[in-house]
């Protein structure tokens, strides 16, 4: 047996959006946020409540495989985790926490580590810049505090 340490890397932003924890929170569920992220497709497989709690399930594409998700963590309003694995290329762990800023504001702790599992994983963790991140959480502060401040979603073309 050949024990070597996996490619690994890790990025964290802080998203700064103008609603409390409690309305933000909610829409960090995989059935929600189809309301608000473009592109979003997920497949519920597990979800007694019908949306994210612990131990959710649920499948996305993807370009090269499909993801497994699973909730590992949910304490609402203040943090969220998922653990996501794409076989036989890389397994993802997301950890969101969510800190009120005043009385209608929340500043959004999100982190994305990715370890590969091969060497295809390791082209994915390789692509995954903190500049690739950077645009990628960008993204997201935008169409979600859009549907926080209008209840729409941001049409894709205001998305980068």
């Amino acid at each position: 047996m050949r024990i070597q340490a996996p490619m690994r890397v890790s990025h964290s932003w802080v998203q700064h959006l103008n609603a409390s924890p409690e309305a933000v929170f909610p829409l960090l569920c995989p059935v929600r946020e189809t309301e608000w992220v473009n592109g979003w497709d997920p497949e519920l497989v597990l979800s007694h409540s019908g949306v994210a709690e612990p131990g959710c399930i649920f499948i996305t594409p993807g370009e090269t495989a499909e993801s497994i998700w699973v909730t590992t963590d949910y304490v609402a309003p203040e943090r969220i985790a998922f653990l996501k694995v794409t076989p036989g290329r890389t397994v993802g762990e997301i950890d969101i926490r969510l800190h009120r800023e005043g009385e209608a504001a929340t500043a959004m702790d999100v982190t994305y580590t990715y370890t590969a599992l091969s060497p295809a994983g390791e082209d994915d963790v390789g692509a995954f810049t903190a500049a690739t991140y950077r645009a990628f959480m960008e993204e997201w502060e935008r169409e979600l505090g859009h549907f926080l401040e209008t209840g729409e979603k941001l049409a894709p073309e205001h998305s980068t």
